[in-house]
């Protein structure tokens, strides 16, 4: 999501001037529009801070908020804040944050900053209020109150004369801005220092409303490049995108579950006390939509059992006491190269190695390689738009020859004539890596996307790099595109090549709780405790936990959970623990859904039990990207209450 608000701090001697004769000053501050929403100092108000303690002011106290123009939040917020004693209220905001908080406290506003390159009537914010952006703030003069945009005329040395019964003589509907400054300032018994006012001359220099509003025109129209909605989560990812892949050790004992994947878990076909060894089937297929699973290490089966899963509480699993020899079953050997396969023998070698979608989903791939369509193109998924996870960013440059291979067997397998491998454009290592490497490939290109969450799941990208929108209820397919992940190609060169069926993969340990964050090759079974204990362990007992990313990985309770088929990440991060509040219905939450929904109602339905009501509104599309619980200002926690919608709407009769 683009950060419209742009302000900035009056120069310090204007902010001294502002200052003068004035003292017990409340502080508050905005956190900006569409950055992280966490309730920190922003650097702004650590500097004006510094800076009234220089002149020996008295600050009464100090708040940071999401939104200061949201009127509704913003003013049961306010109700008790601000302590006693206090003379002046000092904000720290884009012009729209100033004029709500004037128009909630009785108390003086002083306006502490500038906007720049920003106009407030755009749609998107949470109040009706305009802000010219004339980086010339007159909010202080007049109460809080922008001549600029509320006066038709845009006078800054008071009103007209035109005005009739306290309307403005341009606009009989709107009230004469300058009545309503004289209102204020005498309640506030400021109105000598109006009279006192020097002449205030415009500084034409400065950006105009117009320009403004035209910038943010264009603001929005950018953003739906590619496709609707999405946001800009902080990537993150600094961390660990240069790490190196380091090898795991095999673990003592692979809890190995029999559901990695979408649809029916397998079926075990090993019993306690077998034998098993590397790349052996412990597990079969229970059906179409289903994925046999294999053993990752070589040693004895000592349990057949439920254990701790990551996404789904406990799950049948088959336990393995590794015997340390490491040896591969016979099953495990090179086939045909790519050349010489039939479409039909590389769909049988991607299903007996169990392969499924290792973005997350875990979709078996088999499925996807026989779509009974024409297909146009293959996309390559290698955007990795979740903060903090670096995994597929290491396997695109450590492993791009195995990459651009497994493609070439996916397009074979559905005879489509065009490739495409599309990574974001935080990644341009790997970019350029798989440019050079391509250079004599005509029908592979690479395509570099504008860095957006969720870009990464199939119909963003479908949207982004075909043009297509995939209608709901349908399949990629169904459009002439079928999407996998870069992992998963990498795994489909594997069994091609070795014949080693899916028992690894790469997963980042990361996250601002984490003492050495690493990115890992482990064997499938192996315990998170492990590999969080090798990157130093988490180094705050409040951290909260996730497989996955922070956007949709799922919260662990419990580290004695194994490394799985769609194990991209473990992340430790920080607890939100902002209490939710009503809806105040502003609609953010439709702005930046990527399936263009409308999630509020959602949240309205799921709490009144109205599956009906859900059903017709498609919640059944949404994929619970969390864009809208992370937009989200009152904190409601969207996608729990989707979930329940979903399972109400499943249990329709």
């Amino acid at each position: 999501m683009e950060n419209y608000t742009k302000y900035a701090l009056k120069p310090a001697e204007e902010l001294v001037r502002l200052l003068e004769g004035r003292d017990n000053l409340f502080v508050l501050s905005c956190n900006k529009c569409y950055r992280e929403f966490e309730a920190v100092t922003a650097p702004e108000r650590d500097e004006f801070l510094k800076l009234a303690e220089d002149q020996g002011k008295t600050v009464t106290g100090t708040a940071a908020m999401d939104f200061l123009c949201n009127k509704t939040l913003t003013a049961k917020a306010l109700a008790d804040l601000i302590p006693a004693g206090t003379e002046y209220v000092a904000v720290i905001a884009c012009g729209l944050g100033i004029q709500t908080v004037a128009d909630l406290v009785e108390l003086p506003v002083i306006a502490l900053a500038d906007s720049r390159s920003y106009g407030g009537h755009h749609g998107m914010a949470l109040t009706q209020k305009k802000c010219g952006a004339c980086a010339q703030c007159y909010l202080n003069i007049t109460g809080g109150i922008c001549p600029i945009v509320d006066c038709s005329k845009s006078l800054v040395n008071g009103q007209c004369g035109g005005a009739k019964n306290g309307k403005c003589e341009v606009d009989p509907n709107k009230d004469c801005a300058w009545e309503k400054i004289q209102q204020r300032l005498a309640q506030q018994g400021r109105l000598e220092e109006l009279k006192n006012q020097p002449v205030q001359l415009r500084d034409w220099s400065k950006v105009n409303f117009k320009t403004i509003n035209d910038y943010v025109k264009a603001i929005r129209a950018e953003r739906f490049e590619g496709y609707y909605g999405g946001v800009h989560p902080t990537e993150r990812v600094g961390v660990t995108e240069h790490l190196s892949l380091i090898r795991f050790p095999e673990p003592a004992t692979a809890v190995i579950p029999l559901s990695m994947h979408a649809g029916a878990p397998a079926n075990p076909v090993v019993q306690v006390g077998d034998q098993v060894q590397v790349g052996q089937v412990i597990g079969e297929a229970a059906g179409f939509i289903s994925a046999p699973v294999h053993s990752s290490i070589s040693g004895k089966v000592v349990a057949i059992e439920e254990r701790p899963h990551a996404s789904r509480g406990k799950c049948l699993s088959v336990v393995i006491e590794n015997d340390g020899k490491n040896t591969v079953h016979e099953s495990v050997k090179p086939g045909k190269p790519l050349e010489e396969l039939t479409p039909a023998e590389i769909v049988e070698v991607v299903k007996k190695a169990g392969i499924v979608g290792m973005g997350g989903a875990g979709f078996p791939t088999y499925v996807k390689l026989m779509p009974n369509k024409p297909i146009e193109a293959v996309l390559l998924n290698g955007c990795e738009c979740e903060p903090l996870l670096t995994a597929d960013h290491r396997v695109l440059l450590e492993y791009t020859d195995e990459i651009i291979h497994g493609l070439k067997a996916i397009m074979k397998a559905v005879d489509a004539p065009k490739g495409v491998i599309v990574i974001e454009d935080n990644k341009l290592d790997a970019i350029a890596r798989f440019e050079a490497r391509l250079a004599g490939e005509a029908n592979i290109e690479v395509v570099a996307a504008r860095t957006k969450y969720p870009q990464g799941a199939e119909k963003m990208l479908i949207k982004r790099v075909l043009g297509r929108m995939v209608p709901s209820g349908k399949l990629p397919a169904d459009v002439g595109a079928v999407v996998c992940n870069i992992s998963t190609a990498k795994a489909i060169s594997d069994a091609i090549t070795t014949g080693m069926p899916l028992i690894e993969r790469v997963v980042t340990v990361t996250g601002d709780y984490i003492a050495s964050p690493k990115n890992f090759i482990a064997k499938i079974g192996t315990n998170v405790a492990d590999l969080v204990a090798a990157c130093g362990g988490i180094t705050n007992a409040d951290a909260t936990v996730k497989a996955g990313g922070p956007m949709m990985g799922f919260i662990q309770t419990t580290l004695e959970t194994p490394i799985m088929k769609g194990s991209n990440g473990i992340i430790a991060i920080k607890t939100d623990h902002a209490e939710p509040v009503a809806c105040i219905q502003c609609g953010r939450c439709v702005d930046v859904c990527p399936m263009e929904l409308k999630p509020l109602y959602f949240a309205k339905y799921a709490g009144l039990g109205q599956p009906q009501l859900l059903k017709e509104r498609n919640i059944m599309d949404c994929m619970e990207c969390r864009c809208c619980e992370y937009i989200c200002s009152s904190k409601i926690p969207l996608v729990t209450l989707i979930r329940i919608g979903k399972n109400a709407v499943r249990g329709m009769k």
